[in-house]
């Protein structure tokens, strides 16, 4: 088992799927530790559940995440998938610090609040180029990686899977 490339997946494709990975796991252990109060200010107000044990909760799972998108290259469509669901899950909370106005990580105006809500498509795309779980999806192979899609003169999908 290889932890750096698995069949059919780019160079490029990988780097990107370790950028990730380890962007994740950055900001999960900047959840449990550092930048603990800074991630309070993203769960807004009218979220039922203690701030902290969402934060701690959330970094949790960045950790794992980020872990399993650098270690698990064979389930890396899966992790995508995953990861990118997560990024989709955490939006209100961005939403909410916007909304609210609450200061964070340097986002003290409305501005700035506001642009960072334009980031969290870039993630969830990121999670699902990086780990070819959008080619798979349009595949038809999802869970599994293609390992060559070729794309016929009408503009179907054709793909050709190794056993």
């Amino acid at each position: 088992m290889s932890l750096v490339r698995t069949a059919g997946e780019s160079k490029v494709r990988m780097l990107l799927r370790w950028m990730l990975g380890g962007a994740l796991l950055v900001a999960g252990t900047g959840h449990l530790t550092t930048a603990r109060e800074e991630f309070q200010a993203q769960v807004p107000d009218w979220f039922p559940l203690d701030e902290d044990l969402v934060v701690v909760g959330s970094g949790v799972v960045e950790l794992a995440l980020g872990a399993a998108l650098i270690g698990l290259p064979r389930h890396r469509v899966i992790v995508g998938t995953v990861a990118a669901a997560f990024f989709v899950v955490v939006f209100p909370g961005n939403i909410g610090q916007w909304l609210e106005g609450t200061d964070g990580f340097g986002l003290d105006t409305d501005r700035k609040r506001l642009a960072r809500l334009f980031f969290q498509p870039v993630l969830v795309a990121w999670a699902l180029s990086s780990t070819d779980a959008w080619r798979a999806w349009r595949a038809g192979t999802w869970p599994h990686p293609p390992t060559r899609i070729d794309l016929s003169p009408t503009g179907r999908v054709r793909t050709k899977r190794s056993r």
